[in-house]
């Protein structure tokens, strides 16, 4: 049985230690390489902890690598794993001795694990500790020093608090607890920032003295300051040293420019609540909404928010238009250009941003100039002229000194010469001195970017570029490295506003006065103006037309006379007519709306890349023209496309997306051999009946034929199609899938729900050895018998063993198709059988190690639920109306093993008589002192009006689907808001449901957050629930408090008027008379 020996304390490593790891493993590999460590590595890695692991370790050699010493001092927690034989490696006892060195000297964390060992025979070197040691003394007869570091660093270790004990039982499930524990001990991900930050320091503290003057209120504090004098950058810095102690935190990037996109603001709302609530929020229909929600989600909630770049009042009104917005402890910080601004909106801190003096100036220009804080004796002089130009802002300074990085002195001197003639030493200028020195495709490049490109995907924006000006990402990466451009942290291109505005002046001084003889068009006035006015040129070379929703009243004929136009983006205009021409030197056309149903009869664009024509009246009559380059076409909400016609002459074609083509009917045979097509999507096509009834597609990495509701096969797979990642085929008409499937090696996901006509299930499905996915759900009986013989055909051949989700809903399946399923695929972690006629589940479930989750809802026969795996920690059995009093005792064993993220969800033949306080109505109370106890919590619902005891007041919303809980906890009176997020509760009449509290939040946030409410000796808890449906309540509730990680005696209850139990019974005496004498022996080790 796994047991936590004792709960790790909070951890916070040391700021200066520059880490690589987040855990450094240490094992002995013969032991539990394949049985234990392999798999908490990969765990590790699937949480998202960065683990180290010495793959080439053998155990073998007297000295160990350099590598590991380093890898285990740049490692935040070290996790050993004790077992049998590990003191018989020297190389084990090495990195022993020096983990407990850095948990001295670095105060590094350290977890022991002791994997079917007695911690004493660890500690004290007994039994085959005490041979190893014994054997190592003899061969180190001459260094007995070394011995003796060894032993004590097995004394140190075994000693430690934060241990944990494994004996026998379920690895994945006590895997998973070590996972999520390491995981709540390291620090918050913060926001990502620039490297070689000077001079910030200083400057965090004094915000951070100003935000402290407002201890219990909340502080709206504004940051303002010239663009690029490092607002956005200090903004982030006290962003990343402060988010993990507020309750929710968002950092709302770019505000300026945001809003000014279509429903730029109402966008912003939905982010601010989704980032701060983290969950998905709903679409608002207008700014005067979501401020309501804003102000009733977030009024009792103490959250931290950045508005980054505000340049409008409006803004700062509908994104925290007062104070009573947030809960008490809140700080609202804003970054400006305009300190007027922050007096309007009545912010009451303001710190104005100053220039970097010219120490601080020099030491940051030689970071981004030379790569060391100081210049070589040689450029001393140099230096000291150039930071003059940058006037202490640090923009300026990155960007000339990666301007000048690896330059002789001769062209320094060349460069200084030009930035003597700037005027005023206007920034402008000063940034593009290094403008001046690209190459002119890079320059071109970094045009297209700054007018067209910034926020665009780098692969798309890419291959666009290269067709323009060939070698795109080399002078890409020139533009990384002159610090004018940067790529974000979701591989989109980025740059900073002034360097953006910087080079849109560039092109606006082409022609200061004249739209039409500029190479660039974006201003949508300028756009407009040349539109109407048919007044364009071989000049402009692109155009980008962000409307806010006008029509355009225009000739046609615009884009004639611009030859050269390589770029065309339109988005929310509406045109009179359709154009009559087309420059044929287009590489992109992403026209949204475009008003035609074809495209002018003389265009013929050789080199275009993109075509993107969605919500547009285009229809697709004849075969695609010869187009050697084009790689994206997209075609989403065209109702006039009833077929996509013959595709043979885009060879290079690598997305095709025909999305929720209402009318659509026939997709060309020619679309199944393209060559480089990667993803392919013509979801929600509800007519689509023709499609290729075969497909040699050796690119294709994504399928999605969802709510191709006419479609009623599934195409024949020719020859190897090993990149086929996911197939969706949801809510089709597909009779059968054919033999050929067996083809797709590399397979993942194979989603076929609500495919009503499907018969065959081929076996070739079991034999894909990457499949990891498979929904069958709401498939008809035959296909259940189909699925059966498919299983039973391949059974001795089964290669799918790493399906871990399984869905088979209302299937029909039988008792003797789920004993099939379960013994073929022993690696399931979620398993639906819900609506299927099954009796009783196979005894060997117990036995399937990882299974996680078990939907058994509308199983109306079924009666036997023997004793289930320790991993399983949500069972939703509603409307099983059959269960056995024994399988109901099952059920309620499985909800007192204590797991993470426990929900199980059941017919209430009775309430649970072992929790700890039970009481009617959805209101419960208790005290704690200390540290915030783990517990879950158990609600029975009924018909409205028959519960007492709910109280009305201000709730948090719990979303699950169309029917919630509304629940809030108190502790000594004030509201913990942060409650229920993620819980998911069932709500049926005549239903008990018992879900963990930690469900309701980030492990980290458990553990930390709730801790700093307990400031009295003994302080009260209160929570109250109830539904939000007006048919049901909550008849009952109560609470189970979890022992393993508990201490009871910092827990008072009152006397429960529910409980049959004798008051004086503790609760850990009732748990182990309640168990069997088997499992009595592992709550007896917790004694010890």
């Amino acid at each position: 049985m796994p047991i936590r020996v004792e709960a790790s304390p909070s951890f916070r490593c040391p700021t200066k230690t520059k880490y690589r790891f987040d855990v450094f493993l240490s094992f002995r590999g013969v032991d539990t390489r394949h049985t234990f460590t392999d798999p908490l590595y990969d765990a590790l890695r699937r949480k998202g902890i960065n683990a180290f692991i010495d793959d080439k370790k053998l155990g073998k050699g007297e000295e160990i690598s350099p590598t590991l010493l380093k890898a285990i001092e740049r490692s935040r927690i070290s996790i050993i794993v004790f077992s049998k034989n590990y003191a018989t490696s020297t190389w084990c006892l090495e990195e022993l001795a020096h983990i407990i060195w850095c948990k001295k000297l670095k105060n590094q964390l350290v977890m022991p694990i002791f994997y079917k060992v007695d911690p004493s025979d660890v500690q004290y070197q007994r039994n085959s500790f005490q041979e190893a040691m014994a054997a190592l003394e003899d061969r180190f007869r001459n260094d007995l020093d070394k011995v003796c570091k060894w032993r004590s660093a097995l004394f140190e270790a075994a000693s430690l608090s934060s241990a944990w004990l494994f004996d026998d039982g379920c690895k994945f499930g006590f895997i998973k607890r070590i996972v999520e524990d390491a995981y709540a001990m390291l620090p918050p991900k913060p926001l990502h920032s620039i490297d070689h930050t000077v001079g910030l320091d200083s400057r965090i503290e004094e915000v951070k003295s100003l935000l402290g003057q407002s201890h219990n209120g909340v502080c709206m504090l504004g940051i303002h300051g010239t663009g690029g004098i490092g607002k956005t950058t200090l903004a982030k810095a006290l962003y990343n040293s402060m988010f993990y102690q507020f309750e929710g935190s968002c950092f709302l990037f770019g505000v300026r420019e945001a809003s000014k996109e279509y429903r730029g603001i109402v966008r912003l709302q939905q982010l601010l609540l989704s980032e701060i609530l983290e969950e998905k929020s709903k679409k608002f229909g207008s700014v005067g909404e979501a401020i309501c929600k804003i102000k009733h989600r977030l009024s009792h909630k103490r959250v931290l928010l950045v508005l980054d770049d505000v340049d409008e009042v409006e803004q700062l009104e509908q994104l925290a238009g007062r104070c009573n917005w947030f809960g008490s402890g809140s700080k609202i910080i804003i970054t400006t250009r305009n300190k007027q601004l922050l007096f309007a909106h009545g912010v009451q801190e303001t710190y104005e941003m100053k220039e970097l003096n010219e120490h601080e100036s020099l030491e940051l220009f030689c970071w981004h100039a030379f790569r060391m804080r100081q210049p070589p004796k040689a450029y001393e002089d140099m230096s000291i002229h150039v930071i003059n130009y940058a006037q202490g802002l640090p923009l300026a300074l990155r960007v000339i000194g990666s301007n000048l990085t690896h330059k002789s002195l001769e062209e320094w001197r060349s460069m200084l010469e030009r930035y003597e003639r700037i005027p005023d030493k206007n920034i402008h200028e000063v940034l593009k001195i290094s403008y001046d020195y690209l190459q002119d495709n890079a320059k071109s490049i970094f045009l297209d970017v700054a007018c067209f490109f910034k926020k665009w995907r780098l692969v798309c924006a890419n291959e666009i570029l290269h067709a323009c000006h060939g070698g795109a990402m080399f002078y890409i990466e020139v533009l990384i490295e002159k610090s004018l451009v940067s790529i974000d942290k979701h591989d989109c291109l980025w740059m900073h506003d002034l360097i953006q505005e910087m080079g849109r002046e560039i092109v606006r001084q082409e022609a200061p006065t004249n739209p039409c003889e500029r190479s660039r068009l974006w201003d949508h006035e300028d756009v407009l103006r040349v539109l109407r006015e048919n007044s364009g040129s071989s000049k402009i070379e692109g155009i980008m037309l962000k409307s806010p929703q006008q029509e355009v009243a225009w000739s046609g004929f615009a884009f004639e006379k611009m030859s050269n136009l390589r770029i065309l983006i339109i988005r929310n205009a509406l045109f009179s007519t359709g154009p009559r021409h087309f420059p044929n030197n287009l590489r992109l056309l992403d026209w949204e709306g475009y008003p035609s149903v074809t495209l002018p009869e003389d265009f013929y664009p050789e080199n275009i890349v993109v075509l993107r024509l969605r919500r547009s009246y285009i229809r697709l009559v004849e075969p695609i023209k010869r187009l050697e380059y084009l790689t994206n076409m997209l075609f989403s909400e065209c109702e006039f496309i009833t077929e996509v016609p013959d595709m043979s002459q885009a060879p290079n074609l690598k997305e095709l997306i025909v999305v929720d083509c209402c009318n659509l009917i026939k997709v060309h045979d020619s679309v199944g051999s393209l060559p480089k097509l990667e993803v392919l999507k013509v979801n929600g096509c509800r007519k689509l009946k023709s499609f290729p009834h075969e497909i040699k597609l050796v690119s294709l990495e994504h399928l999605d034929l969802t709510f191709c509701e006419s479609l009623v096969y599934f195409p024949n797979i020719v020859g190897k199609m090993d990149a086929l990642i996911t197939i969706f085929a949801d809510n089709t008409a597909i009779e059968e899938l054919p033999h050929s499937i067996g083809n797709l090696s590399g397979l993942q996901v194979l989603s076929l729900n609500s495919c009503r006509s499907l018969g065959e299930v081929p076996d070739k499905i079991f034999m894909l050895e990457n499949l990891v996915w498979l929904f069958l759900g709401e498939s008809k009986p035959h296909s259940r018998k189909s699925l059966k013989r498919s299983m039973q055909d391949s059974h001795p051949i089964i290669r799918s063993t790493n399906l871990k989700i399984v869905n088979l809903e209302n299937c029909g399946i039988l008792d003797e198709d789920l004993h099939l399923t379960m013994n073929c695929f022993r690696n399931l972690q979620e398993l639906n059988l819900a609506g299927n006629d099954i009796v009783s589940l196979p005894e060997y479930i117990k036995e399937c190690a990882y299974l996680e989750k078990l939907e058994l809802s509308d199983c109306k026969r079924l009666r036997d639920i023997p004793e289930l795996p320790s991993t399983l920690e949500e069972i939703v059995a509603d409307n099983c109306i059959s269960l056995t009093r024994k399988s109901l005792r099952h059920l309620w064993f499985q909800a007192r093993k204590e797991m993470c993220h426990l929900l199980i969800s059941m017919p209430a033949s009775t309430f649970p008589d072992w929790l700890n306080f039970c009481w009617k109505g959805g209101t419960l109370s208790f005290h704690v002192r200390g540290k915030f106890p783990v517990f879950a919590l158990a609600f029975e619902f009924d018909k409205a009006g028959a519960s007492v005891g709910s109280r009305p007041g201000r709730e948090l919303e719990i979303p699950v689907s169309n029917q919630r809980v509304r629940c809030r906890m108190s502790i000594n009176g004030q509201e913990v808001s942060k409650l229920g997020h993620n819980i998911v509760l069932p709500l049926i009449e005549g239903h008990v449901c018992v879900t963990d509290i930690r469900r309701a939040f980030l492990d980290k946030e458990y553990c930390k957050g709730l801790d700093r409410f307990l400031e009295l000796d003994w302080n009260h808890v209160e929570i109250e629930a109830k539904c939000n449906t007006p048919d049901l309540c909550i008849a009952k509730c109560g609470v189970y408090v979890y022992q393993w990680q508990t201490n009871m005696e910092n827990v008072q209850f009152k006397s429960s008027l529910l409980s049959t139990h004798d008051p004086t019974k503790t609760l850990k005496r009732r748990a182990i008379a309640s168990l069997s004498n088997g499992k009595t022996k592992s709550f007896k080790a917790l004694d010890n």
